[in-house]
């Protein structure tokens, strides 16, 4: 330990912590503060703190507390204040923030800001609450002598004489009004006399007050595992006093994952230890939440569909210890749970679990590192894994492969079938004598009849959203196509009733938004309206089927979770036939009654300059699929596409996962693409072209000459325009690191950050791990 140089006799008393600010400040360590002699710090707290020379107040949190620094104290300033005694974080979590703040490359506030809640911090929802509770001495006096030696008249006696049997019962403090009520006194006028003769005592609490609205399922208690669904759990369960262990359950759609989630969070809970669940949050509807309330008692939930003051009330129930199991988005990896011993990833390959802003964290590889730390067990699940963790599984080794290879009660998977787009136009010719553009197949159309006919219903998939993705000139010659003002991108058309006109036309990267242009700006002829979106799918099934019950589900008009759970909720009920979507459609719905999915088309991920385009789209093809045929009536899935040869939808098609990935691990080897090597991708983003080029040449040969100093075996590409360029205004440079290893690649990124050359802020976003290369 370093000598203090500034050491007198006065500085032996005084305290010095460690904080880590909110703010992008390369301080892996933290600033010092002065800690003042009548304040309670303890590590994990979240203080407050003057910063600068105007002392603006800053949140931080305390890392260390020490009796001695090496910094002259007459240059320190003391901490202000700290937070409440609920506003702190647990040791693992500090460590886990270093380890983020390291792998990530972001500074440590920032990790730390993003585990807290703003509505912990904020304290919204909180009140001041008056209860009252029995002065010690007289719990253990009869109520006969306390009411002869006091003289107490009426409802007194009887109110005190309530206030003795809850106290027997553990059951105070209790609200004034509650007590009076239960004593059959028409006022608290009773409970205030006692207080002022010394026999209850007031006590006021901060608690929080939020309005909490889930409600159970009526889930049967008891049901039985199949052979499959034993053996997983029976694996799961025998790692859970073993220490830390990973297992990748890989189940196709409907085949019970759930059911051994929650028969393994009962063991946990059995052996004294706590669960967290993550589940994506398109996927965490009240139908996902409520099977694990009605088997739980101590639950809490987490995500964005929340009000704030209820984000606040669950935090405080997990923080306090009450609850046992936590459900939750990606944020809900840093909940704050005593003696975790189990976290459940479902739907694991979700890209929402991965961050797009500082700390741009993956929550499924949190989820892996926190286990590490304690000892817990992991479970990763999915019918389509991501290839990262499926190769650890099946090729390294390192995680445990679990296998559910059929649907509960042996249910068939759905069939399907695929309908070349190419070839449809002629069918549709010969269907209907009509030439025009359909979006609907004749095979889709015909299935649509006869599942409306039989009282079932139906779920149809486009992953984009409006109504048509060009506004162009007709004129081939001249080649006008409206694009954003802002960004690299088309403009895409919106019907809009409520505007002038009745759409709109708007940026999906910007959200820039701007009128219909009538004419097209360079030869002026009339402008023509082409594509495809959701909305188009649902004008054409308003037109051809125009008695039925139909909703759209895309981000367009699902604006809060309340939305998104009266749609599910009505489906349910059987008061919507048919459901049209994007992607939220595909993941997390169980309805028995569906026996139809349609996917208008396979092909809108498959040309992204993207080289996990081919995993998403047999992703998503796969996972919607599943939504059908889940009773007895069975089911059938109709894939539409203009490439039905392609090996990603013939395999799609075939439900076989294990087919696919063995395939495309291959490629990724080849190509020297993750999971077989690693990456890291560096954006850099300026309002100027030729500044973001020239900042991006600086930043490569500064990697380069890092790595050939260090002798660093990385591979460094770059550096080139973004594939899309320019977002918001911004152009975008892009360098990528790869590597063999994630340790060669931390390496190169900690050589140039501690040197300071690299930071990730507003201008230069690292992404390490990236899933999108767009």
């Amino acid at each position: 330990m370093t000598a203090n140089l500034f050491h007198d006799d006065a500085d032996d008393a005084r305290r010095f912590a460690q904080v880590a600010l909110e703010r992008g400040l390369e301080k892996p360590g933290g600033l010092t503060y002065i800690v003042p002699d009548d304040l309670d710090v303890k590590v994990g707290d979240r203080v407050m703190v003057p910063l600068g020379r105007k002392d603006q107040a800053v949140g931080g949190y305390v890392l260390e507390i020490t009796n001695h620094t090496d910094i002259d104290p007459s240059k320190l300033k003391p901490i202000a204040s700290r937070e409440r005694d609920t506003v702190n974080l647990t040791d693992d979590l500090l460590e886990l923030a270093r380890w983020i703040s390291r792998y990530y490359c972001c500074t440590l506030g920032m990790v730390f800001a993003t585990m807290l809640p703003a509505a912990v911090k904020r304290g919204t929802g909180l009140v001041r609450k008056k209860y009252v509770d029995l002065h010690d001495p007289i719990a253990t006096v009869s109520l006969a002598s306390i009411v002869e030696q006091h003289a107490l008249r009426g409802k007194q006696a009887d109110v005190l004489g309530v206030a003795l049997e809850l106290s027997r019962q553990n059951k105070l403090p209790i609200d004034p009004k509650t007590l009076a009520h239960k004593a059959g006194a028409k006022s608290t006028s009773p409970v205030t006399h006692l207080i002022d003769k010394g026999l209850l005592k007031e006590i006021v609490k901060t608690e929080v007050r939020a309005v909490w609205a889930e409600h159970a399922a009526d889930v049967p208690q008891s049901i039985t595992l199949n052979a499959d669904q034993h053996q997983a759990f029976e694996a799961i369960t025998s790692s859970l006093d073993d220490g830390f262990a990973v297992n990748l359950l890989h189940g196709v759609t409907g085949s019970g994952k759930t059911e051994v989630y929650i028969r393994a969070i009962e063991r946990a809970l059995a052996a004294g230890k706590s669960a967290i669940v993550l589940v994506p949050e398109i996927a965490l509807t009240p139908q996902t939440a409520a099977r694990f309330i009605s088997r739980f008692k101590h639950v809490a939930i987490l995500h964005s569909g929340l009000t704030a003051a209820q984000r606040h009330q669950q935090w405080g129930l997990i923080r306090d210890g009450w609850a046992q199991v936590v459900v939750g988005a990606r944020s809900a990896i840093f909940a704050p749970m005593n003696n975790l011993g189990l976290i459940v990833v479902d739907e694991e390959h979700d890209s929402s679990y991965k961050q797009d802003q500082a700390p741009r964290y993956h929550a499924r590889d949190v989820a892996v590192k926190r286990a590490q730390m304690i000892g817990a067990t992991v479970v990763l699940g999915s019918a389509t894994p991501s290839l990262e963790s499926y190769y650890n599984a099946a090729q390294r080794g390192v995680y445990k492969l679990l296998s559910l290879p059929q649907r509960v009660s042996k249910l068939p998977l759905p069939k399907v079938e695929l309908v070349d787009l190419m070839d449809e136009r002629r069918k549709r010719f010969e269907y209907t004598g009509s030439r025009g553009y359909h979006l609907l197949s004749v095979q889709l159309e015909k299935l649509l009849q006869q599942t409306f006919k039989d009282g079932a219903q139906a779920m149809l998939l486009l992953n984009r959203r409006g109504f048509a993705n060009y506004i162009a000139c007709p004129d081939h010659r001249c080649g006008w196509v409206m694009a954003c003002e802002h960004c690299d991108a088309n403009m895409v058309y919106h019907k809009e009733p409520t505007v002038p006109g009745g759409a709109i036309v708007r940026c999906h990267y910007c959200g820039f938004e701007n009128r219909v242009p009538k004419l097209c700006p360079v030869c002026e002829k009339k402008v023509t309206i082409f594509g495809l979106g959701t909305q188009r799918v649902e004008h054409e099934i308003s037109r051809k089927f125009p008695d039925i019950t139909m909703r759209r589900m895309d981000s367009d008009v699902m604006r809060t979770a309340t939305d998104y759970q009266k749609i599910l909720d009505a489906f349910g009920r059987g008061e919507i036939q048919l459901l049209v979507g994007t992607q939220m459609i595909a993941k997390g719905l169980d309805f028995p009654n569906v026996r139809l999915v349609g996917v208008i088309s396979a092909d809108t991920a498959l040309s992204l300059p993207d080289f996990r385009s081919a995993e998403r789209t047999f992703q998503l093809v796969c996972q919607v699929a599943g939504r059908s045929g889940r009773s007895a009536g069975g089911g059938r899935v109709v894939v539409q596409t203009f490439e039905p040869n392609h090996p990603v939808i013939q395999l799609a098609a075939a439900h076989d996962y294990i087919g696919f990935a063995n395939e495309e691990l291959t490629h990724r080897g080849r190509a020297e693409l993750p999971p077989i090597a690693r990456m890291a991708r560096i954006v850099v983003r300026n309002e100027n072209a030729d500044k973001a080029t020239a900042e991006a040449d600086e930043l490569t040969c500064t990697l380069r000459r890092a790595a050939e100093t260090s002798r660093i075996d990385t591979r460094i590409v770059g550096p080139l325009p973004a594939p899309i360029a320019r977002i918001g205004g911004y152009y975008r440079m892009q360098v990528e690191i790869k590597a063999d290893t994630a340790a060669v690649i931390q390496q190169l990124l900690a050589s140039v950050r501690d040197a300071g050359l690299l930071r990730s802020d507003a201008t230069t976003a690292v992404d390490v791990d990236p899933i999108s290369l767009l």
